[in-house]
């Protein structure tokens, strides 16, 4: 119920976000006229949010730094770009960085919180105490207790912890077969 208000939250937040990128916005396009130093005048960069046809150094460059006929020398030395992004697509990209981030977080938070406990609940207390000459020994001694209770109530948790179980049972046997018998399973 809580990721479906997530993941509507999210659509509706990039809708929104969507809808705002189909104006230009006067910050997306740009006029950057680079200025090299010219006689008693020190370089300097213009900005301008102008458009394409208006990218050229008399639109651009204000206050003109030099007067009368050295207008024309100063601006031949300037080098002016226009200038487009889209400010729609980068926050958009942002979101869903975020969001992916924000989801990996709270799958941390579970991994490392909520499943130990769901684990204890279900396997009890005093399996995962028991150290590790324990677990070598006997690694599976209450899961069949814990499975057949776990039949009583069947969910999806509990048939999880059923396949993971089966897993480990397997790989003990392979380990087993490898190490104490030296045979390879094939």
């Amino acid at each position: 119920m809580k990721f479906l208000f997530g993941v509507e939250a999210l659509c509706l937040a990039c809708f929104v976000l969507l809808s705002q990128v189909s104006a230009k916005n006067s910050e997306d396009i740009r006029c950057k006229c680079i200025c090299p130093p010219y006689r008693d005048v020190e370089g300097q960069i213009y900005k301008q949010n102008v458009s394409l046809k208006d990218c050229t150094c008399l639109h651009v460059v204000v206050p003109m730094p030099v007067d009368g006929k050295d207008v024309e020398a100063y601006c031949l030395r300037c080098e002016c770009k226009y200038e487009e992004r889209s400010s729609g697509t980068i926050k958009v990209t942002i979101i869903i960085y975020l969001s992916i981030l924000g989801l990996l977080l709270l799958y941390m938070v579970y991994l490392t919180l909520l499943e130990p406990m769901l684990k204890r609940r279900l396997f009890g207390h005093s399996q995962l105490i028991q150290n590790d000459d324990d677990v070598d020994q006997q690694p599976f001694a209450n899961a069949h207790n814990v499975l057949s209770r776990s039949h009583s109530r069947p969910n999806m948790l509990n048939k999880v912890e059923h396949a993971q179980q089966r897993w480990r049972r397997q790989v003990q046997e392979q380990r087993k077969s490898v190490f104490d018998r030296h045979v390879v399973l094939s």
